[in-house]
């Protein structure tokens, strides 16, 4: 009589997890805060409003958490931009209960909404990084990060369901609004908290950062490209910091809205103009000021480009190098004109 042995067949993505948890770590965010020894009722209005007593002096509050990775032996970590973005705070990297690393922000990359982060060490766990050019449109992943601070190695799997996506994200904190683009997208859940996290392969590297959700709306997630990441990494090992390309000007993106409500002649291109008493619109001897850029000129194109919304300043620039001369074509007071700035490290 034949006897068969039925054996349970392991999923891949337990193989992927038991690989790559260990490097995916909690980013603990917290900051000097008054001494809260209670509550009162305040009326205002017919209502009452519950108002903390403070004490005097201050204590370390827990204000917030993340998620990052480690991608070397000796310590750096990647993560969100948006998750580090105060400059106020201390965070410390937790790998477990017993493992607790006070982390230094090497550099924040809020125009890809990526930070590397460095911790004091040596041989921890830490993940490989794969290639964003080689996703293919459906590939299974999976989304690796601590939802909310507190759920360590929450796992969601999923496929690439898009890629090449553009978004804008809002801060929930300040409602300023960022641009994104070259995104993927997958229907693995990414949760609050997830945010910096990485989005691994089945080969158990990582192809991308986890950085946002669309609210309202299930299965929808995006990752930066880990190429991104890479590159802002690489750089800060070599220099120190992130060089980029810098023309010197502060704008506004032009839109058919803006145009009309204050009668510009165009509705495209890049108007400059400083802030409400904020710095000048044209940093001095920049590389726009050398070029003889004026505030309130509109830049219609830049190297032949379009500048608009969905292909801004910023991301036309990034594809030019430090000391490369590009040409822009500006509207001032009705009249298009030629101008070549010679590009400059962002100080």
């Amino acid at each position: 009589m034949l006897k068969y042995t039925c054996m349970k067949e392991q999923s891949p993505i337990v193989k992927v997890a038991k690989k790559v948890c260990p490097a995916v770590i909690t980013i603990a965010i917290s900051k000097d805060l008054p001494k809260i020894e209670g509550f009162y009722l305040f009326p205002l209005g017919g209502q009452e409003l519950i108002l903390p007593k403070l004490k005097k002096g201050k204590e370390k509050t827990k204000i917030g958490g993340g998620s990052g990775f480690i991608v070397s032996p000796d310590g750096y970590v990647l993560t969100c931009n948006h998750v580090v973005k105060d400059h106020g705070a201390d965070y410390t990297v937790i790998l477990d209960i017993k493992h607790k690393y006070p982390a230094k922000v090497l550099v924040r990359d809020s125009l890809i909404d990526i930070a590397v982060l460095k911790i004091q060490g040596k041989k921890f766990p830490y993940l490989e990084l794969g290639s964003s050019k080689e996703i293919e449109l459906g590939e299974t992943v999976v989304a690796v990060g601590n939802p909310l601070g507190e759920f360590e190695d929450t796992l969601s799997a999923g496929i690439v369901s898009g890629l090449s996506r553009r978004i804008t994200a809002i801060d929930g904190f300040s409602s300023k609004a960022t641009s994104l683009r070259g995104l993927i997208q997958t229907d693995a859940a990414i949760n609050p908290g997830n945010s910096g996290g990485p989005l691994i392969n089945m080969e158990s590297k990582a192809i991308g950062v986890n950085t946002a959700m669309v609210m309202g709306a299930q299965n929808i997630g995006f990752a930066i490209p880990i190429d991104y990441a890479r590159n802002d990494l690489e750089e800060v090992k070599k220099y120190g910091k992130i060089k980029r390309p810098f023309l010197g000007v502060k704008y506004i993106i032009l839109s058919k809205e803006i145009a009309k409500s204050n009668h510009l002649p165009v509705d495209y291109g890049a108007l400059i103009a400083r802030e409400n008493l904020g710095e000048p619109a044209i940093a001095k001897d920049s590389a726009a000021d050398k070029a003889g850029l004026k505030e309130y000129d509109i830049i219609l194109e830049c190297q032949g480009e379009k500048i608009t919304f969905k292909n801004p300043l910023t991301f036309i620039l990034q594809k030019y190098k430090i000391g490369q001369e590009i040409s822009l074509k500006i509207l001032r007071e009705k009249k298009q004109i030629e101008l070549r700035a010679k590009l400059e490290e962002k100080k």
